[in-house]
């Protein structure tokens, strides 16, 4: 019904299933991986009014024992969802949702999904470094270079007394470039690809 992905592995779709709502993938080496990828096999959907809630374990360094975190769900309507889980942090976790699945190798860890009703999956709050930035990556460039732009033009700001004369110079306003720079930020955020028209 499931599969996991990690970039550079082979797709799992070799899911325990540990009780009749709970599934566990092991992921060995997961100190070497940055997201992962859930997502359901198209063979089997979910019963009406159900979606499965998508955890991650790894094994505590203090305790040893694992710590299951909340990374986000799928559903029907949402069959695949990507989590960023290298920045989770031990100690920080829950209930042990999957009983007593074990992956039995300190360096590895486990995927789970449990399939849980959807008025209890939007109730409940992944961590949050666990989300996939949904800023678009041109988005975030155009951002960042705005913000490099407008730092370097004033960077070279002087007032009226500080000009000397230089006839092979253009100089242009400030608040020109400030106005420019707030005008873009603003049509970016109302349509990101209004600079294709």
């Amino acid at each position: 019904m499931f599969g996991c992905l990690v970039a550079g592995r082979l797709v799992q779709t070799d899911a325990v299933q540990v009780s009749p709502d709970k599934f566990v993938f092991n992921l060995p080496d997961y100190e070497n991986v940055n997201h992962v990828v859930v997502f359901m096999l198209g063979t089997i959907p979910f019963p009406a009014g159900m979606g499965g809630a998508v955890y991650f374990s790894f094994p505590d360094p203090v305790s040893g024992g694992p710590v299951w975190q909340l990374l986000g769900f799928i559903t029907n309507d949402k069959p695949s969802a990507i989590f960023k889980i290298s920045g989770l942090k031990a100690g920080e976790g829950g209930a042990h949702p999957f009983g007593a699945a074990s992956s039995g190798s300190p360096s590895a860890a486990q995927v789970g999904v449990s399939v849980e009703a959807l008025e209890q999956l939007v109730q409940q709050i992944p961590v949050s470094s666990a989300a996939v930035s949904t800023v678009d990556s041109f988005l975030h460039f155009t951002q960042k270079m705005l913000d490099s732009f407008y730092n370097f033009a004033s960077s070279f700001a002087v007032s009226q007394a500080q000009m000397t004369p230089n006839p092979g110079e253009t100089f242009i306003p400030s608040s020109c470039i400030l106005r420019w720079y707030e005008n873009f930020q603003r049509r970016m955020a109302q349509n990101p690809n209004f600079w294709k028209n």
